[in-house]
């Protein structure tokens, strides 16, 4: 009856209220755990952003050290080295110019064997020049080897000197070495190509390998045929030498 109801105590569903409370109070450390965990990640962001500059500035220092040592390195010692070897070597080409060989000789080797840059090289093909001259043949070659032959023409040449150093102290088959580099070396010039070809050729004569002998002055036929009616030289006359003689 509606009058009893209101006597009639309201019953209290205690155990829909306990789990209304815990769902809220796990959805509230829920959302504390999601808060701390994102507090954590910004937190090892910023660590990791603090590691990085300090990489960055480490790298960025080291950097700014080299570039210090080299710009050391050009305007202290590469400069001053450059121009002081540049002034030698142009004393030593006076010397050269007016006669003086011997002493331009001294100067050159002095500049060759303490002095680098392009001067210190050039000085060693001058004193290999002079010393070949003076048929200081093992001497020349000692120079040699310290000149870099960059240059097509004139590194050709030096390895032709050299070989004609080594026919001199009858080591041919090192000549052969150094005449084959000047041909690598003149990169097909139809005028000194086939001169340093000639040369080889020679030698091969020399060591009675004519069958070689044979396949350079067919080279020459082949690839310089002009060479031979333009410096006077009758490469028929030696293909036909070699090719008698190795045919023997």
């Amino acid at each position: 009856m509606p009058g009893d109801a209101l006597h009639n105590p309201i019953k209290i569903n205690h155990r829909h209220i306990t789990h209304s409370m815990s769902k809220k109070n796990q959805a509230g450390q829920n959302e504390a755990n999601a808060i701390d965990e994102l507090n954590d990640q910004l937190t090892g962001i910023s660590q990791k952003v603090q590691e990085n500059q300090r990489i960055i500035y480490i790298a960025t220092g080291i950097v700014a050290f080299v570039v210090i040592c080299v710009l050391v390195y050009i305007y202290a010692f590469r400069n001053p080295g450059i121009e002081k070897s540049n002034n030698e070597i142009g004393q030593a080409d006076l010397q050269l110019f007016q006669g003086n060989d011997s002493t331009a000789l001294l100067q050159y080797e002095n500049i060759a064997n303490n002095h680098g840059y392009s001067a210190g090289n050039r000085a060693a093909l001058q004193a290999a020049i002079l010393l070949y001259d003076k048929g200081e043949y093992q001497n020349a070659i000692n120079y040699l080897n310290k000149y870099s032959a960059d240059e097509a023409f004139i590194g050709a040449a030096a390895y032709s000197l050299e070989g004609d150093c080594y026919v001199n102290l009858d080591q041919l088959d090192n000549a052969v070495k150094a005449f084959k580099s000047a041909i690598a070396q003149s990169d097909d010039n139809p005028s000194y190509t086939p001169y340093f070809m000639l040369k080889l050729a020679r030698v091969y004569n020399a060591q009675q390998k004519y069958a070689d002998e044979l396949k350079v002055y067919e080279d020459i036929q082949k690839n310089y045929p002009a060479y031979g009616d333009m410096y006077g030289v009758d490469i028929r006359k030696y293909l036909e030498r070699a090719r008698l003689q190795s045919a023997k």
